[in-house]
């Protein structure tokens, strides 16, 4: 079987992420930071090491900045629901996965923020001279994906952070499509916030994503979406004010995240750009061969050096 829908989740994984979350159910299986004992120090220290190989491969400073939940739609929502205040403005494109699109029409319907989509070309491409534009000075927010999920098309989301960092504006990536298959740095791209899911290039399991949060971005600056059990000042019934508790409520998923840990590192040692060189060529060749066919229709560019290995 050659399996296609990499898009929507990978599959198989590497038999590290398997290794993984095999050892930490028969060796640890504990709940990490509600306990003192060894195996809830040993669960505890599988999250951290996930937060710290993620900001190896996204260039994030300081890994407690990167907060963990069940996917990139979680995150998105907590991007967009507890970053944004009535009356802000958001940039975003019409490329946007819905994950992006329905949060931010749900506040629009409120009352509570204003948008607008900038027009990409009949290919999926986004003009970086059409953002400027349509700032304001009341906007908070450029949100932009790295890459559609329907043609692939990759938005020039450096351009677009140093547009943002030059207005004193957030930008917000989503990288469901990229993480993992195309190098993102936060620092050298301007990024604020960016969103990513662990099942797909990132070779986790379904239920791991997250989003890291730039220094731009304050924890006081952030109302969380969810509030309960964070294993930290339990003593109190206010949410921690801190980084990643503020964002983390509940158990979490931490074989899920032995799992992501063990796809991310292997990412690292096999190198982006060699995973990118590689989806390039299969890209290439599928395109070619598939306009070959008589009464087959591509969508998007035909370039996969502009794209990623999504073809519709």
């Amino acid at each position: 079987m050659i399996y296609f829908d990499n898009a929507a989740t990978s599959w198989p994984k590497p038999a590290c992420v398997l290794e993984a979350m095999s050892r930490f159910m028969t060796e640890v299986g504990a709940s990490p930071g509600r306990s003192a004992h060894r195996l809830s120090i040993d669960a505890g220290r599988i999250v951290y090491e996930t937060r710290e190989a993620l900001a190896r491969l996204f260039n994030v400073a300081d890994p407690l900045r990167i907060v963990f939940g069940l996917n990139a739609t979680e995150a998105l929502n907590l991007a967009l629901r507890g970053v944004l205040r009535d009356g802000d403005h958001v940039v975003s494109s019409s490329m946007e996965h819905n994950s992006v699109m329905r949060p931010l029409r749900a506040l629009e319907k409120g009352g509570q923020v204003e948008i607008t989509v900038v027009p990409c070309s009949s290919e999926g491409f986004l003009d970086p001279h059409d953002l400027e534009p349509a700032l304001r000075p009341n906007t908070r927010m450029v949100a932009l994906n790295h890459a559609s999920n329907v043609v692939g098309s990759v938005l020039p989301v450096a351009e677009a952070g140093e547009i943002a960092r030059r207005h004193g504006v957030l930008l917000l990536v989503d990288a469901a499509q990229t993480a993992g298959a195309y190098p993102l740095d936060m620092d050298a791209m301007q990024i604020d916030l960016l969103a990513f899911t662990g099942h797909k290039a990132l070779f986790g399991p379904q239920g791991t994503g997250g989003l890291c949060i730039g220094e731009r971005v304050s924890a006081g600056e952030i109302e969380p979406v969810k509030h309960g059990g964070t294993g930290s000042r339990s003593e109190r019934e206010e949410q921690p004010d801190f980084l990643p508790d503020l964002c983390e409520s509940g158990t979490p998923n931490t074989v899920g995240l032995a799992g992501l840990r063990a796809g991310v590192e292997y990412v690292i040692q096999e190198g982006v750009e060699r995973i990118r060189a590689h989806e390039v060529d299969l890209t290439r060749r599928l395109i070619n061969g598939l306009l070959e066919i008589r009464g087959v229709v591509v969508y998007g560019g035909h370039d996969p050096e502009l794209q990623t290995a999504t073809v519709s």
